[in-house]
């Protein structure tokens, strides 16, 4: 199994990037996709999650509004994208799959697999 995510970079306040987190030896549409993020020195968060078979989404409340998960229905694949980026919004950012029957979808220990990270810097 392996998760990766891409798609990350450099950007302005204000403006938007859309990270894609590309699955193998799963399908993600049966799985609950979490997207996490670390900043620097700090631990990581949770930013949204999504699950296919019951089509819900859940977000952080720091992002809802401004972040919108969905489905890469041309891959195996899920796509966070990401609009009215803040300077706090900086990080590193990483997705993970979990069971569909996952209890709390913001706690990180309950997913079983982690893919690679992709920096995030949103520039002021």
């Amino acid at each position: 199994v392996q998760l990766q995510a891409s798609g990350g970079g450099l950007v302005q306040v204000g403006g938007s990037l859309r990270l894609s987190c590309a699955a193998s030896g799963l399908l993600v549409s049966r799985y609950t996709i979490g997207w996490f993020r670390q900043a620097p020195g700090k631990e990581r968060e949770f930013v949204g999650s999504i699950r296919i078979s019951g089509r819900d989404t859940t977000y952080a409340a720091s992002v809802k509004g401004r972040f919108t998960i969905s489905r890469d229905s041309a891959d195996n694949a899920m796509l966070l994208q990401m609009d009215s980026l803040k300077p706090e919004d900086t990080a590193v950012y990483t997705c993970a799959a979990g069971s569909l029957l996952l209890s709390d979808h913001r706690n990180p220990k309950l997913y079983l697999h982690w893919g690679q990270g992709t920096l995030v810097t949103v520039s002021s």
